[in-house]
């Protein structure tokens, strides 16, 4: 796949944008995972995706790889995700390890050396299928990791541990599905892409397109593709990067990563990452080349870009870009800096900043109010910044009664799931004890202009109770809290605020606006572009 060109019928339309970005960072060089495409024409019709549609598309993947799909000595394992011609963050589903069987287990051990890294991808595959594929809810599996785990860090349990794992989720998948889980690797492709294609119609993909204004018709592809492990111990991880900060615009790479991880803890939300300090640390070679392909990605895409990344024993895998959701005040600053230093022109630049005028790029910011500071409750990582304050709600019943009464919700949720897609668009915030910044439902927030606060580890919610707590501290239910997420502080009670508009931003957006022959175009700050 690396090297080659773009054939001249592909397009997003048609093979979805996670592929096309696949095949263009293939064509600069970049290491990427060979894999195949079903493209969008099939979600109307998933039926017609049977084995004999994809089986030769598999055996040049085969051929490529040089691993056999089933093959108990040398095992192709497969990773199903969903691309549609738009970007939709986290509203349809993946599938990760697809092929990994009874049969095939041991031959991954053998040729990996690791069977850590086999019994976790087992685990991983049976409780990923289960919920996707079988319907078997999450919490299910989650208690199952709780009763091996007793309170370890789920990346630090040995093989044996999760031998034992898998062999409890295998039993949860029969007793919760009603059959045993399938131990045949073209039986699970094939359901996996029928799941896919599926989850084109979920509720949460529905209630995103209505939410942007994008059609239904358009449909998702696709994408199987040779799985590489972030899983395999030593310098393996996963991470989700974007180019540039999408909150404020600063030009370095903001990055999420987790060792001896796989890209779905980062970005399903149930998992906290870290920064990417501990990455640049421990593995400065990465990090380099990680840097030099986040510069080539901005140069190709003449746009800041949201990138999911494998490294597999030191070796850097690009898996996924996409233009990266921004604030309002990072679009500004990205397109400026980006005029600035080339990527694009100045046509290009008005036109990214069409709209953006004071009232857009005013921020609110805490002040003290009469020298009295405002309680701190806890500390969590910025996903989206601003300050909100508003009654706490845990689900959506709470939500609606706040909205009858006219008062301003926070939702606060253990996870950052994007299953919580309907509700984001009627609350003013996020708070998650879990989730990473890069989370879909994170980037999804940030789209919304919601304020995301996400890792709050000191906070505790008791459903029972209709209340949350951070340390020795219970709010009672219907208490009021403060997101900042200019620090990442939550705040008991509603904290004042004061506009912050940002000058210099907007006197270089007026400079950049301005007429070629220097003239203004009637008051400061418009955001018209006049060519």
């Amino acid at each position: 796949m690396a090297g080659k060109p773009l054939e001249k019928a592909a397009s997003p339309e048609t093979m979805g944008f996670k592929a096309y970005n696949l095949a263009r960072m293939a064509a600069l060089g970049l290491n990427v995972p060979p894999a195949f495409v079903l493209g969008t024409g099939f979600c109307a019709h998933p039926e017609t995706a049977t084995p004999a549609l994809w089986h030769d598309a598999l055996v040049r993947l085969e051929a490529a790889t040089g691993l056999g799909f089933g093959d108990p000595r040398r095992p192709l394992l497969l990773s199903v995700r969903s691309g549609a011609p738009v970007s939709m963050p986290g509203m349809m589903e993946t599938l990760l390890n697809i092929g990994l069987t009874e049969a095939t287990l041991p031959g991954l051990i053998r040729s990996t050396g690791n069977p850590r890294l086999a019994w976790d991808a087992y685990r991983r595959l049976i409780a990923g299928y289960g919920e996707v594929v079988a319907g078997v809810n999450a919490a299910d599996f989650e208690a199952d990791l709780d009763a091996v785990r007793l309170g370890e860090e789920e990346r630090m349990l040995d093989f044996a541990a999760l031998r034992d794992l898998a062999q409890r989720h295998l039993e949860t998948y029969r007793r919760s599905a009603g059959e045993a889980f399938p131990q045949d690797a073209v039986v699970q492709l094939q359901a996996a892409i029928a799941a896919v294609f599926r989850s084109w119609s979920s509720p949460k993909a529905v209630a995103y397109r209505e939410m942007r204004g994008l059609s239904h018709g358009m449909g998702t592809a696709v994408t199987v593709q040779r799985m590489v492990f972030g899983n395999a111990g030593g310098l393996s991880g996963a991470g989700v990067g974007f180019t540039r900060n999408p909150s404020d615009g600063n030009p370095a790479p903001w990055v999420d990563f987790l060792f001896n991880a796989q890209g779905e803890d980062v970005v399903s939300g149930r998992r906290s990452a870290q920064g990417h300090d501990r990455l640049a640390a421990i593995a400065p070679r990465v990090w380099e080349e990680l840097v030099e392909a986040a510069t080539a990605l901005e140069r190709h895409f003449g746009d800041m870009q949201d990138f999911e990344f494998t490294i597999e024993d030191g070796k850097l895998f690009l898996l996924q870009t996409r233009e990266g959701k921004r604030t309002p005040q990072a679009a500004a600053r990205i397109a400026l800096d980006m005029a600035e230093e080339g990527l694009i022109d100045r046509e290009t630049a008005c036109l990214r900043t069409a709209g953006l005028d004071a009232a857009a790029l005013t921020t609110r910011i805490i002040v003290a109010e009469d020298g009295a500071a405002p309680t701190v409750l806890g500390h969590a990582a910025t996903a989206s910044s601003g300050v909100v304050s508003g009654v706490v709600a845990l689900n959506d019943a709470q939500v609606a009664a706040l909205e009858t009464e006219g008062k301003p919700a926070i939702l606060a949720r253990q996870n950052a799931e994007t299953g919580d897609i309907a509700l984001l668009e009627r609350v003013q915030g996020l708070l998650t004890r879990h989730g990473a910044r890069t989370s879909h439902a994170a980037v999804v927030a940030r789209q919304l202009g919601k304020v995301c606060l996400v890792g709050c580890e000191a906070m505790r919610i008791d459903e029972s109770s209709d209340r949350i707590g951070f340390g020795d501290t219970w709010l009672d239910p219907g208490g009021v809290i403060t997101l900042d997420g200019n620090s990442g502080t939550i705040f008991a009670g509603a904290s004042r605020t004061a506009e912050q508009v940002p000058a210099e931003l907007l006197q270089r957006l007026d400079r950049l606006h301005a007429t070629r022959d220097e003239r203004k175009s009637g008051p400061a700050s418009t955001g018209l572009c006049l060519a």
